[in-house]
């Protein structure tokens, strides 16, 4: 059974130049003729945003049961409007129990005090707001539409209003960006009321226009060894802070490591609702339709939301496990994984930790002199994609 849900919500106000999510850029007068059931019947039409809400109202509605975590993200779930959001809210409470982590992704121009207090008053108790920086030159590369003082304000005004587990998200190796600059920001993010930071190397993902101007060369990446001293800053200024690293890019104070991401990194079964969303269960992963359009004309006619399933078999379930799991700071014990997955760690995967470790980038876990699993040097850490790769 899952215990995690997580829920799209593909509208932003502009596409950052460098995402690949899916995502639509959002207008509260969007589609306002969209032609849904209602115009079949002859009846007013729908905002494209009402309908898509309408669809996973339909979806939440089906499900049974509390969750562990809830994760709404996007986009920006806090661009909706605050009558839509709040109906969207109250739709999930049935889901929720005392003990649910209730997480919700938002940007810096979208959280003011009416939308704070609704997603308090619906339950919401965990706030992921993306920052990215805290620099206004490197915010206007990134094609960002708040400023770093807008950034910095949201996440006091949060705190101020109630919300105790707040995180940001901060992008580093921004092209012309040097290390003092993110070290500078890094020792602001700390002054914030925040319990987790997310710090992530910006990376240069294909149909993306940031991707199409390294291509034509208007941009020039920074050199990797640079990047890597930023990403170790990272680890060593946040520990001085009190932010423990426990996953490649997440770091926390005790106790607000995120329950929702500590659920993926240990391949739990999840549902995901929305378009595009992802949805892992009895070894069977389905992906919704990545269109708005086409997921509300999906729900409204009653036909399958997903595009894709596949079926893996153990194997493959035992190989992402491992991948997924090496990325977290504790690492794969031996003894959970075999209870995990059913299979014998080392008989599956001998051949790719001897080479790992001869490449320096894992250990082994140890009592005493008996090896019990094995977790990530600090060179681990830099190279995690390449870890990943060998054990999948």
């Amino acid at each position: 059974m899952a215990n995690s849900l997580y829920i799209h919500i593909p509208f932003c106000r502009r596409k950052c130049l460098y995402c690949d999510f899916y995502s639509a850029v959002y207008d509260p007068a969007m589609a306002k003729a969209y032609p849904g059931p209602e115009a079949r019947d002859g009846r007013a039409f729908q905002r494209k945003d009402q309908a898509y809400v309408d669809a996973l109202l339909a979806e939440i509605e089906r499900l049974d049961g509390r969750f562990e975590t809830v994760y709404i993200g996007g986009g920006t779930p806090t661009v909706l409007d605050n009558k839509l959001l709040d109906r969207l809210l109250q739709g999930l409470g049935k889901n929720l129990s005392d003990s649910t982590e209730f997480t919700i992704e938002a940007n810096p121009e979208s959280l003011d005090l009416n939308k704070l207090d609704i997603l308090l008053g619906c339950g919401v108790n965990r706030l992921s707001i993306g920052l990215q920086s805290l620099d206004d030159r490197i915010l206007k590369k990134l094609g960002r539409i708040h400023d770093a003082r807008r950034g910095a304000d949201a996440v006091r005004l949060a705190a101020k209003k109630g919300f105790s587990n707040i995180s940001a998200d901060l992008i580093f190796g921004v092209w012309g960006e040097e290390p003092k600059h993110w070290e500078s920001q890094l020792e602001e993010a700390t002054k914030l009321p925040l319990k987790h930071i997310s710090a992530y190397a910006l990376t240069y993902e294909k149909k993306t226009p940031l991707f199409d101007a390294l291509k034509n060369k208007s941009v020039t990446p920074l050199e990797d060894e640079t990047v890597a001293a930023m990403y170790e800053a990272a680890i060593d200024r946040l520990a001085l802070r009190g932010f423990k690293q426990y996953e490649v890019s997440s770091f926390a104070k005790e106790p607000f490591q995120c329950r929702h991401n500590l659920s993926y990194w240990e391949n739990n079964p999840y549902i995901g609702l929305g378009a595009s969303a992802v949805s892992y269960s009895g070894g069977v992963r389905t992906k919704n339709v990545a269109s708005v359009s086409e997921y509300i004309a999906r729900a409204q006619d009653g036909r399958p939301l997903a595009e894709s399933s596949e079926k893996l078999s153990p194997l493959r379930r035992a190989k992402e496990t491992a991948a997924i799991k090496i990325r977290t700071k504790d690492g794969i014990g031996f003894a959970w994984f075999k209870e995990k997955t059913g299979f014998d760690f080392m008989e599956l995967e001998g051949k790719a930790v001897a080479e790992l470790i001869d490449k320096d980038l894992i250990k082994y876990r140890k009592e005493g002199s008996a090896p019990t699993g094995i977790a990530l040097k600090r060179k681990g850490f830099l190279f995690c994609d390449t870890v990943s790769s060998t054990l999948l």
